[in-house]
Parts: structure tokens; sequence; C-alpha cells
């Protein structure tokens, strides 16, 4: 990739993307504040991101899923 290829972007401009795409079908999980040193000692906020392509029932199996999977393959 040459160096003229290569743009910045924040966060909100990335998933404004994903959710524009009709080819994306998943979730985007993003922290409300932004992690800006390591470790995590307090509780988080999550905002969850979808597109047309799933409904609110859909997404959350979805995220039930990848939780369990979690839960099996990450203890």
């Amino acid at each position: 990739m040459a160096a003229s290829e290569l743009a910045f972007h924040t966060t909100q401009e990335l998933i404004e993307e994903l959710m524009r795409r009709h080819t994306f079908c998943g979730v985007v999980v993003q922290a409300e504040d932004e992690q800006r040193r390591t470790g995590w000692s307090e509780e988080r906020i999550f905002k969850v991101h979808y597109n047309q392509n799933l409904d609110a029932g859909r997404a959350s199996r979805l995220l039930d899923v990848v939780a369990e999977y979690m839960n099996v393959h990450l203890d």
C-alpha cells in the first residue's frame, strides 16, 4: 500500500461506514468512553451498533452466541 493510499478516520467514521454497507451482517460493540490506559478496573458502558441486515432480536441472539463462545473457550 502506498503512503498516499493511507487515510486516518475516527472510530465513529469507521462504524458509520460499516453500518452503510449492505454486505455487513453483524454487530459492532463500542465502549462509550475510549480506553486510554491498560487494565480495566471499573464497570464500562458499551454501545451496540447494527444495520438493516439485522433486527434487534437477531442482533441480541448473535451477542448471546458470542458470549456463550467466550464462556466456553476463553475461561
